[in-house]
């Protein structure tokens, strides 16, 4: 089985990349300089030139708040190159596996985690681009694609909230850290352990929506507090602060946890707590991570 994995240069698409390879599948991994996905004749030649069975389309516009401002482009991104990818899919045969985010739904849910097949309704326009990617990926390859959403990534490769963290416990007394929003801490290394899992089960009875992101709920306190904790600094050091100490250009989700019944529906447990991940991440981060930890 033949594999290409498109924004393989981003920190899903290395982690995707690595679990594909450590597992002796055939990989093609293939990063924005090499594969822009709205163009039709590059995906056109990425097709022809690898013949993939499988596509993990890890390409996106994530830069959430400047979206908001340029709303054409991200949709042109996160919208319309999935439909070409998806297109391009049926034409060759292959099947598709499209990553989006909790930011499709609306992020004023209470306590109650969003099941796949709730109602979406973006507040964003990060969100509403990458909703228009769902679409285009499941109206045009519906029985040969799945749509795996995920939230709150960290991991080695690239900015992520962990890392800062481990690097301001180096420089600051004390870090204020917003106390109000609630979802769901998620290494990469677990989204692509699932992608994994899913691309030989895709098709038939198995297509649609999956959300993976990891079991449990945090603030991005709490979070911080354990980061804190796990390499042995004063979580105490860790205060709570609202959303609205750090305005930015498109709002935050509330709460955006994410229900994960359809990996029992194939066979496949409840992605594990995060914070049993996070435990058996840090160590791997704060061994590879080029970002420096001191002053």
């Amino acid at each position: 089985m033949k594999w290409l994995v498109t924004g393989a240069g981003g920190m899903l698409g290395r982690d995707t990349v690595d679990e594909l390879t450590r597992r002796g599948e055939r990989v093609t991994a293939l990063d924005r300089a090499a594969l822009d996905i709205t163009r039709a004749e590059a995906v056109e030649r990425a097709f022809t030139e690898h013949h993939p069975d499988i596509v993990v389309n890890c390409a996106a516009y994530t830069a959430v708040d400047d979206a908001e401002t340029d709303e054409e482009r991200a949709t042109r991104i996160n919208g319309d190159g999935p439909r070409l990818l998806a297109r391009t899919c049926a034409t060759h045969g292959a099947r598709l596996i499209h990553v989006s985010t909790d930011y499709v739904f609306s992020g004023d849910a209470r306590a109650t985690p969003y099941p796949e097949d709730h109602p979406t309704a973006p507040r964003t326009a990060y969100g509403r681009s990458k909703l228009a990617g769902e679409r285009a990926v499941l109206e045009e390859l519906p029985g040969a694609s799945a749509v795996v959403r995920t939230a709150w990534l960290y991991g080695v490769h690239g900015r992520n909230f962990v890392r800062t963290m481990i690097g301001l416990e180096a420089r600051r007394p004390t870090v204020d850290v917003v106390d109000d929003q609630r979802g769901q801490p998620t290494w990469s290394v677990d989204v692509a352990e699932r992608i994994a899992d899913l691309g030989p089960r895709l098709g038939d009875d198995v297509h649609g929506v999956f959300h993976a992101t990891s079991s449990g709920e945090a603030t991005w306190y709490e979070l911080a507090g354990e980061v804190f904790r796990l390499i042995g600094a004063d979580p105490e050091r860790v205060r709570p602060t609202t959303g609205a100490a750090f305005p930015r250009p498109a709002p935050r989700p509330a709460y955006s946890a994410l229900a994960h019944g359809r990996w029992q529906d194939i066979g496949l447990p409840a992605p594990r707590d995060w914070r049993v991940a996070l435990h058996e991440a840090l160590p791997r981060i704060r061994k590879e991570s080029p970002l420096r930890e001191t002053p």
